[in-house]
């Protein structure tokens, strides 16, 4: 394989460790089978999950990501008070302000950090960890944290069975720092948006547009809307031609990468693009029948159970991609540091 590198930065960024988080509690397709008019056959074969964390009552967006990011910190034996930077990826924070980051801050011990939210929706992962690696290659900062963290469940409808069976809560974070010598880490990345579609993913209400009232609320104007086919149709589309984008300006192809970590919202979404981008299933990591679709952290969480599984290892070029709300789409190559 001959890798064809974009102009190179003074300092190359990589990421040093990995942490997830996902609530104890289940909720399985037995337990939905109770709840609305479904069949754990139905959402087995249309999505791929069988089961999803949720959090208890009192748990929020910030304990996850603050979960996820010491166990991120443990691994590579850091504690909070050297971090920098911190970049929470999230469309459920626990308010509307202050920014989770700084929850997520203040409870890390990060006395030094600054930090801010990113709404990118399924995308925000992917997105976040492109800031972050920039304020590493400029040479601005040394230890960046870059946590994906949604807790779906309090934005679902639970009546509503087109959305209820899809999604989950979880987190995930993983450090950034400048990369050694000999190592690549962050390679190059192809990030879009299509607003005409936001009408298809969204939630209507609880901004500036639809303030909370009871007319919102009567109307479940706060819960996640949905247009599933066009959904899927435009995240198979462009979820192959960003990766295809950010593989043909580097000189690779398919055959060349040792794992494709895609956003876990649909099997038959990752199994489409995998296939049309020439990926063999020992290639693919899908682990949406264990999470369900956890929004930002959906990419951690993969990655996590790559790592697991012993399908992501030291030196292992990796293709990541994510296609979500807004609509955003999300591709970024790396090869794996740790």
């Amino acid at each position: 394989m001959s890798l064809t590198l974009r102009p190179r930065v003074p300092v190359r960024a990589k990421i040093s460790a990995l942490g997830t988080f996902g609530p104890p509690r289940l909720l399985t397709n037995a337990d939905l089978e109770k709840m609305v008019e479904t069949s754990d056959e139905w959402i087995t074969s249309r999505v791929g999950i069988r089961q999803r964390h949720i959090v208890d009552p009192g748990m929020a967006t910030s304990h996850m990501a603050v979960e996820a990011a010491r166990r991120c910190l443990a691994e590579r034996g850091i504690d909070g008070s050297e971090i920098e930077v911190i970049i929470v990826a999230t469309v459920t924070p626990d308010m509307f302000f202050p920014a989770t980051a700084c929850l997520v801050q203040d409870r890390l011990g990060a006395k030094g950090a600054w930090g801010f939210d990113l709404s990118a929706a399924c995308s925000g992962f992917v997105y976040a960890l492109q800031v972050g690696s920039k304020l590493v290659e400029s040479g601005a900062h040394k230890k960046v944290l870059v946590i994906g963290a949604d807790t779906m469940s309090s934005i679902i409808d639970y009546t509503d069975r087109a959305t209820c069976v899809l999604f989950g809560d979880g987190a995930g974070a993983v450090l950034l720092e400048p990369a050694a010598g000999g190592e690549l880490g962050m390679i190059d990345f192809h990030h879009e948006v299509d607003g005409s579609g936001g009408c298809a993913l969204r939630m209507p209400a609880g901004g500036s547009l639809h303030p909370s009232s009871h007319q919102t609320i009567d109307k479940k104007m706060h819960y996640v809307q949905q247009d599933g086919q066009a959904v899927y149709k435009f995240a198979v589309r462009k979820m192959v031609e960003a990766s295809e984008a950010v593989l043909a300006r580097n000189g690779i192809t398919g055959a060349d990468l040792a794992c494709f970590i895609a956003h876990q919202a649909n099997r038959r979404i990752i199994t489409s693009s995998a296939d049309r981008l020439g990926l063999p299933e020992e290639k693919v990591i899908i682990n949406i029948d264990r999470f369900g679709n956890t929004t930002a952290a959906t990419i951690p969480l993969a990655m996590e159970t790559a790592r697991q599984e012993g399908r992501l290892k030291k030196n292992d070029l990796t293709l990541i991609a994510s296609v979500g709300a807004g609509f955003t789409v999300g591709a970024a190559l790396l090869r794996w540091e740790i």
